[in-house]
């Protein structure tokens, strides 16, 4: 089956990859083939109204499946890969890494190997045309301290089990481009909030775990800088760097929305205060909150915790001309609303296997306040 301009999309199911996958589909220029294991943080739901859509094929499976992503190229026959499949939440890597490098490292060598395979077998028109574009993230370059900005030539020094497969998929990608030609391009991103993000990570946690009256866990001081870009504005870059990029090359995405921990949680809760008010919700009268803020509580730092990201777009913006357009404030809101209006994809997402965890190994630490 041929299409000009058929995609794999990997982890299409997650939260970057759910945005990525409905501005493909949006945009009726891609046919999309979205492989996806559903493992705990890919939310079935997040897709379910592109069932049936003509432009739309989901596989249930895994990246370390090579005989799979063999008959996935054979099938499709794809002008390129985006390749976002991984495991991403820090917390769980430091717990047990083994998940990270199955996924994030011998996923991606699978993934690679699978289309290089297939690239090697094309005409030579339609070699050059094929990209495989691996999502990332600005975690692999470490920790900076209070002033400068990751880019492209920032040394990689990965301090946590999870930066370190993201870090070793990187150099498996590059190492593909420059040993066997194949056209790789390479995405490492800020922080990214929006629609759809599992629950577990900062900001779903925190507008969740505030409407339910639970403690609001700050790591250490809540002093730690993440710089943070809505999800739709890193899927356009993505989408661009797809597009235009050069096999190859690597390009850092960011909005310049630098946040301390402690001032975005103080934002999450004026936003909840102006629109779903504690003393209006049945569930939290009891407690007599006047404010969500008075369910802060700093509790342990996390290990290895790195002090501050951010990244400098200049390249992005530079050559492919792109720019974010949605302001850190709007965006936040933009969130925020869409979590209070989507209670059936909370409900989905927070249940299971993910409930489990999370009692197990936040529980403890929200009702520990720091010294």
């Amino acid at each position: 089956m041929t299409h000009k301009n058929t995609v794999i999309v990997t982890g299409g199911n997650g939260f970057i990859g759910t945005n990525l996958v409905r501005l493909l589909i949006d945009s009726r220029q891609y046919r999309v083939v979205n492989l996806d294991a559903l493992t705990y943080a890919a939310n079935p739901l997040s897709l379910a109204d592109l069932e049936g859509h003509r432009d739309y094929e989901f596989v249930k499976g895994s990246i370390t499946d090579r005989q799979l992503v063999d008959s996935l190229f054979q099938k499709y026959k794809p002008r390129g890969v985006l390749h976002l499949a991984a495991e991403s939440h820090v917390d769980r890597s430091i717990l047990s890494a083994a998940d990270f490098v199955e996924t994030n490292v011998v996923g991606t060598y699978t993934m690679l190997e699978a289309a290089r395979s297939y690239w090697n077998t094309l005409p030579a028109e339609l070699k050059k045309e094929f990209r495989f574009l691996h999502v990332s993230t600005d975690e692999v370059f470490g920790s900076l301290g209070e002033e400068g900005y990751f880019s492209e030539e920032t040394p990689y020094a990965p301090q946590n089990p999870y930066s370190a497969s993201k870090a070793a998929s990187d150099h498996f990608v590059r190492a593909f481009h420059h040993t066997y030609g194949l056209p790789t391009i390479i995405t490492n991103c800020s922080n990214n909030y929006g629609p759809y993000q599992f629950p577990e990570k900062m900001i779903p946690l925190m507008i969740l775990n505030a409407l339910s009256g639970k403690p609001l866990p700050v790591y250490g001081d809540g002093s730690n800088v993440r710089d943070w870009i809505y999800v739709e504005d890193h899927c356009k870059a993505v989408r661009l760097v797809f597009e235009r990029g050069k096999p190859g090359e690597v390009y850092a995405v960011g909005a310049g929305n630098e946040q301390k921990n402690i001032n975005l949680v103080g934002q999450i809760c004026r936003i909840l205060d102006d629109i779903a008010p504690p003393v209006e919700a049945p569930q939290l009268r009891e407690q007599g909150l006047k404010s969500y803020s008075e369910l802060i509580r700093f509790v342990e730092d996390r290990l290895g915790h790195d002090q501050r990201y951010a990244i400098d777009a200049s390249k992005v913006k530079r050559e492919l001309g792109w720019q974010p357009a949605v302001g850190f404030e709007a965006g936040l809101r933009q969130t925020i609303e869409w979590y209070l209006s989507n209670p059936k994809w909370v409900d989905q997402a927070s249940g299971g296997s993910y409930a489990e965890w999370i009692e197990k190994n936040y529980a403890w630490r929200a009702n520990k306040e720091s010294k």
